[in-house]
């Protein structure tokens, strides 16, 4: 079992940057696939980037390509999000997640959430 905790999110003008970050707890961090998700009120929780096990491979969803860059550290069982060049649009409770295996942009193939952290951006 992994336990998930993110942190860094936090209010931000547009244009701006941030940093999230999501720790993990248990055993064999690096035999899961990661993933980013974030809902805004009123919406759907929405796919933002997924990064592989080994961390070579990264998908992001079109709407961040280009601004948002997922990493990790498994000697440090965290999961990066940097986030530049922020939009309004990009106000959401951002989630990380962690399935067993390989990566996927599907959030109902994931297993463990962590609690969530508000990113508000403002104009």
């Amino acid at each position: 079992q992994v336990q998930l905790v993110e942190s860094g999110g936090g209010l931000v003008q547009v244009g701006g940057s941030l940093g999230l970050s999501c720790a993990a707890s248990g055993r064999a961090f690096s035999a899961y696939g990661m993933g980013w998700f974030r809902q805004a009120p009123g919406k759907e929780r929405e796919f933002v980037a997924t990064i592989s096990r080994s961390g070579g491979n990264i998908l992001y969803a079109d709407s961040v390509k280009g601004r948002f860059t997922a990493s990790r550290d498994n000697a440090k069982n965290t999961v990066y999000l940097q986030m530049n060049s922020l939009k309004p649009e990009d106000t959401a409770v951002y989630y990380c997640a962690a399935k067993m295996g390989t990566w996927s942009s599907n959030h109902y193939d994931y297993d463990y959430w962590g609690q969530g952290t508000q990113v508000t951006v403002s104009s």
